[in-house]
């Protein structure tokens, strides 16, 4: 695989709990993030979900980990900007982020919130139609960012804590730099490089003027790298779904590769009015994944690769995914392996 120069290996969690016991399963994912940085993992990201049994609000649970880890990197991939007030939701980040010691990154996605309409006057003020969805809002919040001061320069806000020169706060230096955009399509893709986003893909995109997935993504980070107007360098993270079977038992193996199989299908053609495309889940041995790997066209082109954990599997199944990447995988990936000195006690102690 000499190909390929993967720089930052990172890894994505559902966040999922029970209905029933919400706070073991977020203890759990927290325990998961402490679990990668001791393996050598770069980066721990986290999805936000709506309306079920995930991490509602990615800065909140991160906030948390901030203070669980030291080192790593920590991450949300997305926000649906959707949901959120560009204002409040950049106070939340910087705050994590001056928590964390500058290790936030954030995904982002612009669009209406998907469950908007069955929300209704829960979360709207006034008519749907009035508000801008647009990638505009997703502008508004790297604009808060920036930390410029509000007002001209006489103005000032009094209260008890004395008399300042409004801006946003806390200020987190850095951190405008560290938003990327969640593309899977060439608009989204030049939007972003446009306006100084990195790039998230993952393994879902817009099929435009191709069936095949890879071709499709391909070209979205060909035109990402080509637009680039941000400070510094572009970064590329595609997200694969890895479940490596090394160290799982043969009933857990077993399970692997029905999940994978159930979900083959969707990746024949092209679904729904939108020709949404989805990458095949790469379940087998290590040897078997770098294979596969080193046959991905798209990974040439990236500096991150982010494993995307499956849906509602155990705490010990993803600390198993885990250990076997980051000893197995990681080391043919351009990038030597760095677990730490912990490693080997927490390799056989997995679960």
């Amino acid at each position: 695989m000499s190909s390929l120069a993967i720089r930052h290996i990172a890894f994505l969690t559902p966040g999922n709990y029970s209905d029933a016991d919400p706070r073991a399963g977020l203890e759990e994912t927290l325990s998961l993030f402490e679990y990668g940085e001791k393996l050598g993992f770069d980066s721990a990201w986290v999805r936000q979900r709506h309306l079920e049994p995930g991490v509602s609000s990615a800065a909140t649970f991160l906030a948390a980990a901030s203070q669980r880890t030291s080192r790593i990197g920590l991450g949300t991939a997305v926000i649906q900007i959707g949901y959120e007030n560009p204002f409040r939701l950049a106070e939340d980040l910087s705050l994590v982020d001056v928590l964390s010691g500058g290790r936030l990154n954030v995904g982002l996605s612009a669009g209406p919130p998907p469950f908007g309409k069955l929300l209704g006057e829960r979360f709207f003020d006034a008519d749907p139609a009035t508000y801008d969805f647009s990638h505009a809002r997703v502008a508004r919040l790297a604009a808060n960012l920036d930390g410029d001061w509000l007002g001209d320069a006489d103005s000032r806000i009094a209260s008890a804590a004395g008399e300042h020169r409004p801006r946003l706060r806390p200020h987190a230096p850095g951190l405008r730099q560290r938003l990327w955009y969640g593309g899977g399509s060439l608009r989204s893709a030049r939007w972003a490089a446009e306006n100084g986003f990195h790039l998230l893909v993952g393994n879902i995109n817009t099929g435009e003027e191709t069936d095949e997935f890879f071709v499709a993504q391909r070209r979205h980070i060909e035109s990402f790298r080509s637009h680039w107007r941000g400070e510094g360098e572009p970064k590329v993270a595609v997200g694969r779904v890895l479940v490596p079977l090394d160290n799982a038992d043969g009933a857990t193996r077993r399970r692997y590769r029905d999940y994978a199989a159930s979900r083959h299908a969707r990746t024949l053609q092209p679904q729904g009015e939108r020709r949404t495309l989805f990458a095949p889940d790469i379940v087998g041995t290590a040897a078997e994944i770098v294979e596969r790997l080193a046959a991905d066209p798209v990974l040439p082109l990236v500096d991150t690769l982010r494993l995307e954990l499956p849906y509602n599997f155990s705490g010990r199944d993803y600390r198993q995914i885990l250990s076997d990447t980051i000893e197995l995988i990681a080391p043919f990936l351009g990038r030597a392996a760095e677990p730490s000195a912990a490693f080997r006690a927490l390799a056989t102690s997995v679960g």
